[in-house]
């Protein structure tokens, strides 16, 4: 079981509602360099007011945003983060991604097919019921009204009317897909278990699996614009790709001065084009300013393992993880 598996398994134990058997390529080939150092980050911890592991993180600007978790939790900040608040779900169940498409409609997965729904900022949250039980990790809007969410099961669920009606799309796939991201409403990317990456361009109603030369498996996905993405997985899996996903390559790093095991890379974002933050296992956490040539190890920023990230903007940015941390990162610039 790998690594994020190994999480997921203890946080369903810890909130007592069930088990994951196991969880959650460039311009020049190899891997890209990493350098451990210093980079343009500071970092800040901040009170939670919980200890449950929180799954995700979403800021729709830099004051405000949500934090996700087990035992149905869900976090809410006005002010960046200085103070946060628990709101009522109306859920126990362990929640995995959180997205807002504006600063008052928002989405909710989980496990058991948990997708809920706020309009009026995640104060209050109603269930979208969905015809399956299988547990759900990613979720990607592109308007107000269409949007996807993937899970267990090569699960694909695509809505037209804001989540009133959930329609599944034929996958291929039975891995579990872990995270998903629409760049327009016709082109996507869905990433998950035995090195699986999945592409449409025609708003899902293909999937065509594209080829990544590894059986890792891949947590998360960002495209920093429609040609320009990354994937990112455990044992320092990562894949770019510069031509949309026609082709991906292999840049996983490796291990730098007393690495002894390669870390588990379970978040990624781009603010822009140049600029990538990694967070993943440990604490740890990675920067690049050079479009991924290089990656800055800039060590833990906690003593454990960080599931979510979230930049707003290029300035500002914060991550969560087990014990109800949150850490929230400056730039610098």
């Amino acid at each position: 079981m790998n690594g994020w598996g190994r999480q997921f398994s203890v946080v369903a134990r810890r909130a007592c509602v069930f088990t994951f058997a196991s969880l959650m390529i460039s311009i020049l080939p190899g891997p890209p360099m990493v350098v451990a150092g210093e980079s343009p980050l500071s970092f800040t911890a901040q009170k939670s007011g919980t200890e449950v592991t929180l799954m995700n993180v979403y800021f729709r600007n830099p004051s405000l945003g949500w934090a996700v978790g087990s035992g149905g939790t869900v976090l809410k900040t006005l002010d960046g983060g200085q103070k946060w608040k628990k709101v009522s779900s109306g859920t126990t169940t362990l929640l995995t991604g959180v997205l807002f498409i504006d600063e008052k409609q928002g989405w909710l997965v989980g496990a058991n097919g948990t997708i809920r729904h706020s309009v009026n900022g995640g104060e209050t949250w109603a269930p979208q019921p969905i015809d399956t039980q299988v547990p759900l990790y990613g979720i990607s809007f592109v308007s107000p009204t269409e949007g996807w969410v993937v899970g267990g099961n090569g699960t694909i669920l695509h809505t037209m009317d804001g989540g009133g009606h959930w329609v599944d799309q034929a996958s291929t796939t039975t891995a579990a897909l872990y995270a998903v991201q629409f760049v327009t409403d016709k082109r996507g990317t869905a990433v998950g278990a035995v090195g699986t990456v999945l592409a449409t361009d025609d708003g899902g109603a293909t999937w065509v699996a594209q080829e990544t030369q590894g059986a890792v498996t891949l947590f998360d996905v960002y495209f920093s614009d429609p040609s320009t993405g990354w994937v990112v997985g455990n044992a320092g899996a990562m894949f770019h790709t510069t031509d949309g996903g026609g082709r991906w390559v292999d840049r996983t790093l490796p291990c730098v001065r007393n690495c002894t095991k390669l870390t588990d890379l379970l978040r990624v974002r781009f603010t822009d084009p140049r600029t990538g933050w990694i967070v993943g296992e440990r604490g740890m956490v990675y920067h690049t300013a050079d479009s991924g040539f290089t990656w800055v190890e800039r060590g833990s920023v906690a003593k454990v393992s960080l599931f979510g990230l979230s930049f707003p903007d290029a300035l500002h940015g914060w991550a969560t993880g087990e014990k109800g941390t949150i850490v929230r990162l400056s730039t610098g610039r």
